[in-house]
């Protein structure tokens, strides 16, 4: 009898106790030191996805260094491997020694363990503000380098980091055919609406402010060919179909209303925290990314 009441309590223990939590998606992807053995593709959407058969950006170049190494964040599709080489050596075109390159994907892109939502399907790179004042740093030196704010402190005009050569730089960035969009902080967009030349504005509406971006400017190539599982990007301001520069009210309602909020955000009860990439398990990501995930 005595037996059997503790058989009969080890099956109650049992259904009672939480199944074991299923493990978060940055965690596996951030584990992962190597590209997979795919051919290159894209897959799923920007903050939500993974990257097949990914390349590594080389630590230096002729015109670049990758920073923060111990990151590991240095790889991506090839076509935004080429697309940084390809602006660098503008950028030394324009009198710039070169650039200083920040976070791009992981290995295997998707969910990172710190920082950025996106960056996970290889097609997101963040560039320096900061002109290189040499191309020879080493590994240490480039944890501890900071970029530069190119901001005021009040976040609505450019300070007297920012340049000539900034503006040039972004524009050809921009008007980039492989380029969907560049995210710059508001004042930035200002200062570019500015200064752009009324006969050549197009380019303009891939320059979209938001938050955080003031040390940096973070590129977002289109989904590339061979990637049949990319998602677009959808627009999200309404100029975007009608060839406008988005210099109008919904700059200005980043501005007067956007920027206030984040200083003096609204009083009342928080509502629960909304899910995010760091919450992700393999469930959430195109079933793809399993065998990403999976491969030696």
């Amino acid at each position: 009898m005595i037996g059997r009441a503790f058989g009969i309590l080890a099956i109650l223990g049992t259904l009672a106790a939480p199944a074991a939590a299923e493990p978060r998606a940055n965690q596996l992807f951030g584990a992962k030191r190597t590209a997979s053995a795919h051919q290159p593709a894209s897959i799923g959407t920007y903050a939500k996805g993974c990257g097949a058969g990914l390349v590594q950006l080389p630590e230096s170049g002729p015109t670049w260094q990758a920073m923060r190494l111990s990151r590991n964040r240095n790889w991506g599709h090839p076509a935004l491997v080429q697309f940084v080489v390809d602006l660098s050596a503008h950028a030394r075109k324009l009198g710039w020694a070169g650039l200083y390159i920040g976070d791009m994907s992981q290995p295997r892109g998707g969910p990172m363990t710190s920082g950025h939502s996106s960056h996970q399907i290889g097609l997101d790179a963040d560039i320096w503000m900061l002109p290189p004042a040499r191309l020879d740093l080493s590994r240490g030196e480039r944890e501890k380098v900071s970029s530069a704010s190119v901001r005021t402190a009040d976040q609505k005009r450019v300070n007297g980091n920012w340049s000539a050569t900034h503006h040039r730089l972004l524009a050809a960035a921009a008007s980039d055919p492989r380029v969907d969009r560049i995210f710059v902080a508001a004042a930035v967009k200002i200062e570019m609406c500015k200064g752009a030349r009324a006969s050549d504005r197009k380019w303009l509406q891939k320059i979209r402010p938001l938050y955080g971006h003031d040390s940096h400017f973070h590129v977002r190539l289109k989904c590339p060919k061979g990637s049949p599982g990319c998602r677009t990007q959808t627009p999200t301001v309404a100029e975007l179909s009608k060839g406008g520069d988005g210099c109008d009210e919904t700059l200005t309602w980043w501005v007067t209303t956007y920027l206030d909020e984040l200083k003096n955000p609204p009083k009342g009860p928080k509502g629960p925290r909304k899910r995010g990439a760091r919450d992700y398990t393999m469930a959430d990501l195109p079933r793809q990314c399993a065998a990403v995930l999976a491969s030696d």
